[in-house]
């Protein structure tokens, strides 16, 4: 497995990539929506979803008439985006902390409920890495968990991400007890543009600009 992931061998989300689009996609619609709010898609912008699963993102980047790129470490669910996405979407199996892409490739980089899967080290090189792949004048969109959520929020978000699976479980609670995405968006080479925090306080939308 990519050396970022805190998962068993094999392929950890196959079993959620049947029920994904059913369970988990419409809370992350919601979010979704409040980052295209944040930074409009336009014809022609070159996307990359790091983390993309079954393409649901993507396919509405694709509708506003966006080029689409997508990157994921589970063959389920990249299969579930073959599927909805069809021939013309660039997806490819990967490592966050190793993108696949030349320097300089995309308008915008998204990373949606992603790097809280991640160890610290190869969260740092998932945003090093989206830096890299991203235009000068491009943008990167992160969303992810915030330390200091209200009680009632957080309470929500452990019951979701103990149902992702043990592991998951740990590897978010090493995530939020180093600081959360505030602390790793402190730590990396962009300047914070615009903000949102969403999911009653448990989580932030923050778009970014490259330095």
């Amino acid at each position: 497995m990519p050396p970022g992931y805190r998962g068993a061998m094999g392929d950890p989300y196959r079993w959620i990539a049947e029920v994904y689009d059913l369970a988990v996609e419409p809370f992350q619609r919601k979010i979704r929506e409040v980052g295209m709010a944040l930074y409009p898609p336009r014809p022609g912008m070159e996307v990359l979803d790091v983390g993309c699963g079954t393409g649901s993102h993507l396919a509405r980047y694709r509708e506003a008439g966006c080029v689409v790129h997508g990157l994921d470490l589970s063959p389920a669910m990249l299969a579930k985006a073959a599927a909805r996405l069809g021939d013309d979407a660039d997806l490819r199996l990967g490592d966050a902390a190793a993108l696949p892409w030349p320097d300089g490739s995309f308008d915008l980089v998204v990373a949606q409920t992603v790097l809280h899967e991640l160890d610290a080290t190869s969260g740092k090189a998932a945003m090093a890495e989206m830096r890299r792949v991203v235009r000068d004048d491009g943008k990167v969109l992160v969303v992810d968990h915030r330390p200091d959520a209200p009680r009632g929020a957080r309470a929500v978000a452990n019951v979701v991400e103990f149902l992702a699976g043990i592991r998951h479980f740990r590897a978010y609670r090493a995530f939020l007890a180093a600081g959360g995405l505030p602390a790793l968006v402190a730590d990396a080479p962009f300047t914070p543009a615009r903000e949102k925090v969403v999911a009653r306080g448990a989580m932030s939308v923050v778009l970014l600009s490259p330095t």
